[in-house]
């Protein structure tokens, strides 16, 4: 869930700009992206990562890898598309749903693993930090989608409830 949530934290932080300026919100883009994927393509090429974990930590570590990439590719798209057609937004939340999957797969790998922190502790860690933020992300659109629920079952329950809302 955690890149589905780097890829809904761009899209609405681009918002913030005019189209004509998001250009340097692109350059921002790229250089979050490169900062996202350097410790990870060193933690992969690390002699002592592929060779000592006998959990498939170093396997969950290729497929975050691909599923950055993918974030950055909607993220892009995201960022530059305005109006978002339906088929985008289809893939954003297809894309949200293959990141649940495979934040729990990180989650579920990692708790399995825990002879592997002395082994290879870079991977172990990585793997430790990320499941907490799929943990904090998926939290996140947790809280989103009840209160998305809430505005769609009761439009007027905030306002009704208010104290401000008869002055």
């Amino acid at each position: 869930m955690f890149h589905h949530f780097l890829v809904h934290a761009a899209f609405q932080s681009s918002r913030w700009f005019p189209r004509n300026q998001r250009l340097k919100f692109q350059i921002v883009l790229f250089i979050f992206v490169l900062l996202l994927l350097t410790p990870q393509f060193y933690i992969l090429t690390r002699p002592k990562s592929s060779r000592y974990c006998d959990k498939p930590l170093l396997n969950n570590l290729i497929a975050l890898i691909v599923f950055s990439f993918m974030a950055t590719g909607l993220a892009v798209t995201l960022t530059l598309t305005d109006p978002v057609p339906k088929s985008i937004r289809a893939a954003y939340h297809t894309f949200g749903v293959l990141s649940f999957t495979q934040g729990l797969c990180t989650i579920i790998l990692t708790y399995n693993a825990p002879q592997c922190v002395n082994t290879t502790p870079e991977l172990y860690l990585f793997s430790l930090v990320l499941s907490w933020a799929c943990i904090l992300s998926s939290a996140f659109f947790l809280i989103r989608g009840c209160l998305w629920l809430i505005h769609r079952m009761c439009p007027n329950w905030f306002r009704d409830t208010c104290l401000w809302s008869g002055v």
